[in-house]
């Protein structure tokens, strides 16, 4: 059965839902690097974002994403996303559309780069297969951490 998957602009009543059900890779990487909970993480992100959208599956919001901005004048940003396990149920559709999207954000912004949980082996597979390029991991917080770069 088709799904309905949309994407619109992220706005702060959508955190709580995405929040609730968060996949635990993202859980456990967000509190990693920051010492937040998952609601603390996306309004965070949301809050530093200079663009942020929200994709929903039949009307009911699954994952945020956005980018923050690192160097203005040099175009260089930080993407972040966050989601439910609906992003993986609906795999298929959600690669298609993060490359896409992906496309689209490069040609506003030569440079995406920030840094991926060691541990989150699938975040890690999907990025090179947008393809990012990888660091060797170095230690953030008493974790491991990649920093990845997208360039257009």
């Amino acid at each position: 059965m088709a799904r309905d998957i949309q994407i619109i602009p992220a706005l702060p009543h959508h955190i709580e839902t995405i929040a609730a059900r968060m996949r635990k890779a993202d859980r456990d990487e967000v509190f990693a690097a920051s010492g937040k909970s998952p609601v603390d993480a996306l309004e965070y992100s949301l809050e530093k974002s200079s663009h942020a959208w929200t994709a929903t599956v039949d009307g009911q919001p699954e994952a945020m994403f956005g980018v923050g901005d690192l160097n203005i004048l040099a175009g260089v940003v930080a993407p972040w996303l966050l989601g439910t396990d609906a992003v993986n149920e609906n795999v298929r559709d959600f690669l298609r559309m993060s490359r896409d999207f992906t496309a689209q954000l490069l040609s506003r912004f030569p440079v995406m780069r920030n840094f991926v949980d060691d541990r989150n082996t699938a975040s890690i597979r999907w990025l090179i297969w947008l393809g990012a390029s990888m660091s060797e991991p170095v230690d953030i917080r008493g974790h491991k951490f990649r920093l990845f770069e997208l360039r257009a």
